[in-house]
């Protein structure tokens, strides 16, 4: 058992509380015990993908923590909260109602490099201390802003389905329309189109970089936008290669665990890595690299590779000059 489960977190479950619940199915299924780790946060208030790393692949976790992500978000217009989503208690309000084509043209601003201050509810340290706990303790949180990139950021008058927007440009399915959106497509004289019509929230899609605070960025569209606004709904569709297409509910993982059948669900390590080339090895060359040594003269260009024998991983290695170093090894 060394590869990926990937949850489809429900809403109010901790990231934490994921990897107990895999490590519970591992131990109801008999499995053993295994070295068990999430890829990335995910906030009891949100939903959606969360990478379980079990055995050897929780090596690999720290690479998802730098991978990009996809989130369905939705803004909720004329209240910003302290924590910025539905948790938090209102500190600023606003009668202003943005338009879709006032949505449409800030977006532009928030695409590509940016600079984001962090929630004050956060997981982040200062002088030592999470600033959530200084934030609940009532003292006054400053972060500093930090660099990210949002790689492609839309907005939706429609609440999509889970598998929402889709940016590859492929046809996304059959949207639902958010009940909170009111327009007059007639052409009667007094009718609102939908990109006039005044909006009490709005759904967007972002792909963003690691660090992307999408409370943060939720806050400051709706200030650019002359008014307030706070998270509503926050969905993970993506953590780097993993989607929901993968992802399986609890009752689920409860079901399989049951039915000793946790294999049917379980993805190979190497899927973490899609984006790294691999490096087939001789069973000299494996034993060598599995002890630590490196490896010379190698026809291999420079860069990561993920070297395996006979489709059995051994390890993450770094290709230098010819010489093949390990950056992280495999016990398999």
């Amino acid at each position: 058992m060394h590869g990926w489960i990937i949850l489809d977190k429900p809403l109010g479950l901790g990231s934490t509380q994921g990897v107990s619940a895999v490590k519970r199915a591992l131990r109801n299924g008999g499995y053993g015990k295994f070295k068990v780790g999430h890829g990335g946060t995910l906030d009891p208030l949100a939903t959606g993908v969360l990478p379980i790393a079990v055995g050897e692949a929780t090596k690999l976790a720290g690479r998802m923590l730098d991978s990009d992500k996809i989130y369905d978000f939705t803004v909720m217009f004329g209240v910003q909260t302290d924590t910025l989503d539905a948790e938090g208690v209102s500190i600023a309000t606003s009668d202003v109602r943005p338009t879709m084509d006032a949505v449409e043209a800030v977006l532009a601003q928030f695409t590509g490099p940016i600079a984001q201050v962090p929630p004050a509810y956060s997981a982040l340290k200062v002088d030592g201390e999470r600033a959530y706990d200084l934030a609940r303790a009532g003292q006054d949180v400053v972060l500093a802003s930090r660099n990210v990139t949002i790689h492609a950021l839309a907005a939706h008058p429609i609440r999509h389905s889970s598998e929402s927007w889709n940016f590859s440009g492929e046809q996304a399915p059959a949207p639902q329309e958010d009940p909170s959106v009111r327009w007059d497509d007639g052409g009667e004289e007094g009718s609102t189109t939908r990109s006039e019509a005044p909006l009490e929230k709005v759904t967007l899609t972002a792909h963003v970089s690691k660090g992307t605070y999408i409370r943060s960025l939720a806050r400051d569209i709706a200030l650019a936008l002359g008014t307030v606004g706070h998270v509503t709904m926050l969905r993970r569709i993506k953590a780097g290669p993993f989607d929901l297409s993968a992802a399986i509910s609890l009752d689920k993982l409860d079901e399989l665990a049951k039915a000793s059948a946790l294999e049917d669900v379980l993805l190979p390590l190497r899927v973490a890595l899609d984006d790294i080339p691999a490096l087939s090895l001789t069973p000299d060359q494996a034993g060598a690299l599995r002890q630590g040594r490196i490896l010379a003269g190698i026809a291999a260009d420079d860069g990561q590779y993920f070297a395996e024998l006979d489709a059995v991983p051994v390890a993450l290695v770094e290709v230098e000059d010819g010489d093949v170093r390990v950056v992280r090894g495999f016990n398999l």
